[in-house]
This record gives C-alpha cells, structure tokens and sequence, in this order.
C-alpha cells in the first residue's frame, strides 16, 4: 500500500504522457489530470495546431508529437489503433525516457507486448492495461486489466496502480496471454452478433423499429437494436483490432458464422428435433449450474424502443414469434467451443454482461425456448432477416479470416453510414438502457458462480 505522502510527492514530480487522442486517449487524459496528475499528449503532427486550440483550457498539456512525449514522461501510454501500435512505437519508442514506464490501451495484447519488445529501449518497464468499457462508459467498477509484463523495480507496479486508482474501476491481473483469451472470449462472438445484425438490416435497406406493429418490438429487440447501432456509432478500429490481432477471436468469429449457419439450415430442413437437442444440448452446458434471479427481464427493457409507434403501447399487443438466431447462435458457440461465459465476468465488458443476460432470458424463462423453436420451424415471419443475418455473419467471419483492415473498415463505415441518422438518438436511449440494465444486474451477479 502506497501512502498519500508518496502519491502526492509522483503528482508533483512525475509525468503521464498519452500518444493518440482519440476518444479513450482523451478520457485517459480527462481522468488523470482531474486526478492531479501531471499529463501530457499528443496525436498525428497533423492535428496539432487544432488540437492545441480546442484543448486550451484543459488540465493536460498538447504538444507536437509523441518524441516530446516519450522525452519527458515518466508513465508513457499509447492510445492508438490495434493496426498501427508497431509501427507508432517504432517511430517513438526509442525516445523513451531512462526507466520509463511503457503500456498501450489496445484490447489485444500480443502484438502490443511484441512492439514493445522489439522497439522500447532495454531500461523501459512495460506494464499496460485495457479498460474493458467504450470511451462513453462511467469508468467506476467496470473491469481495468493491468499487465505487468517486465518491470524493474516494485515501485513501477506501484506507480501504475497509483494512477490507475483515480478511474475507480475493478483491478484484474494478468498476463499478456490470459486477456487476450478472456478478451476473445468475453468480447468476439458478442461484436460479431451484433455486426451481424446491423449488417443484415443495411443490406435490405430496413430500419427495423419503423416496419410492422410488432415485428421488432418487446424487450429483446430493443436490446438488439440499441446495442447493435451503439456499436456502429464508434470507431471501426475498436473492433477490428480485437477480432483480426487477436488469434483467439478468428477461431470463435468463424464458430459464431458456422453455428449461425447450421442452426439455420435445420430450421429451412424442418429438423424440429434435431434442432431442439442441440439447442437443450447447449443451454445444459451453458446454464446448467445456473441458479438464483436471471440478469435481465423483458419487461424492464420494453421502454427503450427506438420505436414511435403507439399502436405498441396497447395492452394486448404482443411481439411476434421470432426465431432469435442470432441469441440461439452466440449460446451454441458457447457449447461448441467449451466456453463457459461466467468464468470471466471478472473481465466482462458490458455489452457482454447485456448479451448474456438476453441470452439468459430466452433459454432459461419456462417455455419460451420452446416457443422460439416452434416459430423457428414453423412461422416464415423472420426467414428473410435470417438468411440476411447468417450472410452477414459469415461475411464478418471471412473479412477476419483474412485479417483485412481495409475490408473491416469499408464494411463497417457502410454500414454506420445507413445508420447515420438515428445514431444520436440510439445512443441517448442506449445510454439509459445499459444503465438501468447494469444497475440491475448488478446484485444479480454478486456472489453467482
């Protein structure tokens, strides 16, 4: 434990220095200098004289380039793209400061800790971290990994948890190839369902709220819905980086493609048995040691509806049967790949904790796993958005395949274009939802497995 005397004698003589402003390098930069840290930043050379103006009142200083950064920093951070870290650390690593501390933000650690490696100076302690939330996230008790991959002296580890502190997150440690493989487990199948879904709707030119009285309403299209543009209302890079640096994403993007398809494939084959002891199969080892309340009820997400339609708010309506694929999906990946999602809620972001609390709620709510089946078989409500959703998740699947940041780029931003106009607002009620849902299932998880 670290008195206060040391933590205020760092502040008043120790630099934090952030390369890449974008918007988790700013919220970093935010939190530390509210915090009393001394901070310093940069981004491209190009942005300087603008970002020099638009941050002139801020506590933290901008200068021209990550050279002056590197030089004066005690506790160096590179906040940049997954795709550009080696190549960003090449240019300024070796302007490190003697005995400086060196980590990045990116949410796949292995080609991080390899540049560090390969370009830092040999005197440099390398200890970085990821905060497993978006940039519009209340940092306080969301999970931060800190890795201590080589360091000195204690007093390194120290200074970092020091800094960290001010966040008020859940610390977790670990090492470099623990979080990736929790990363991808918690995070692949999840960003991809949800691509999925976003794509699928593009391509057939379809605002989902907007058609038929019930066809997108109720609880669990709301979740699909919001979630789906929240992510489309970021940037491209933060989830490319995940899914195409890190190796064990590629194997459960393509597992979330190949359940998709062979789930609906025994739906067009009417192969109701079939279908249903697969699906039992996967909720006995998914949920099988399941106990207590569910994270989530449908009810308590019925008000989020990007939907203006009044005709919803009657008391006999009801939503129509739906197949909920791409639900039924991400739990067969689960059982087909031996992940047990609540191995890791420690480091569940929450768009993971939301997933799978839907997820929880189709197959463990009396009867309504049934229920979906049937209609998965039987009603051709949904047959079309199906077939769109499973060429969308195996073209999500074969972009990763292929470790193509320009495809990823290209396919994302046309999608985020046909979306454009209601981001605003998703993002408003997405906001609400994930709070109310997050508070809720707060008690829910303590003390569960």
């Amino acid at each position: 434990m670290v008195s206060i005397e040391i933590v205020q004698q760092w502040k008043a003589t120790k630099y934090i220095g952030i390369i890449g402003l974008g918007d988790m390098g700013l919220l970093y930069a935010n939190k530390f200098s509210d915090a009393g840290w001394k901070v310093i930043c940069c981004d491209r050379e190009d942005f300087y004289e603008d970002l020099k103006e638009k941050y002139a009142s801020a506590k933290f200083e901008v200068v021209q380039n990550g050279h002056l950064v590197s030089r004066r920093s005690d506790y160096i951070i590179y906040s940049v793209e997954a795709s550009n870290i080696n190549k960003i650390v090449e240019m300024y690593g070796p302007s490190s400061k003697i005995g400086a501390i060196v980590g990045g933000q990116t949410s796949c650690k292995l080609p991080e800790i390899k540049a560090f490696e390969q370009h830092l100076p040999k005197d440099c302690n390398i200890i970085t971290v990821h905060s497993l939330h978006g940039p519009k996230v209340n940092t306080e008790g969301q999970p931060l990994v800190i890795i201590n991959h080589r360091s000195q002296h204690p007093e390194s580890f120290d200074f970092v948890n020091s800094v960290m502190s001010c966040l008020k997150s859940k610390r977790v440690y670990l090492t470099y190839e623990e979080h990736d493989i929790i990363t991808a487990d918690t995070q692949a199948v999840t960003h991809a369902a949800f691509l999925s879904m976003g794509s699928a709707w593009a391509k057939v030119k379809v605002y989902p709220w907007t058609l038929g009285v019930n066809k997108w309403y109720g609880g669990l299209e709301n979740v699909k819905v919001n979630i789906s543009l929240r992510i489309y209302s970021n940037k491209w890079h933060v989830y490319a980086g995940l899914a195409i640096t890190n190796p064990s994403a590629h194997q459960q993007i393509l597992q979330y493609a190949t359940s998709s398809t062979e789930l609906f494939t025994l739906m067009l084959d009417n192969k109701k048995q079939e279908l249903t002891e697969r699906l039992l199969q996967a909720r006995k080892f998914v949920f099988g040691k399941h106990t207590g309340l569910l994270l989530l009820d449908d009810t308590l997400l019925e008000k989020y509806s990007l939907s203006k339609n009044t005709v919803n708010d009657d008391a006999d309506s009801k939503p129509l049967p739906n197949s909920h694929l791409s639900l039924l999906a991400i739990v067969d990946s689960w059982y087909q790949l031996g992940i047990n999602p609540y191995e890791h809620m420690i480091c569940s972001t929450p768009l993971f904790r939301i997933f799978l609390g839907v997820s929880e709620y189709l197959f463990l709510t009396p009867g309504l796993l049934e229920q979906t089946i049937d209609a998965a078989i039987h009603d051709q409500s949904f047959r079309k958005d199906d077939l769109e959703f499973v060429i969308s998740a195996r073209e999500w699947s074969s972009i990763v395949s292929f470790s193509n940041f320009e495809l990823y780029k290209k396919q994302f931003q046309a999608v985020q274009e046909f979306f454009e106009p209601m981001l605003p607002e998703a993002n408003l009620i997405g906001n609400e939802m994930i709070k109310t849902i997050l508070s809720h299932s707060k008690e829910t998880l303590t003390g569960k497995y």
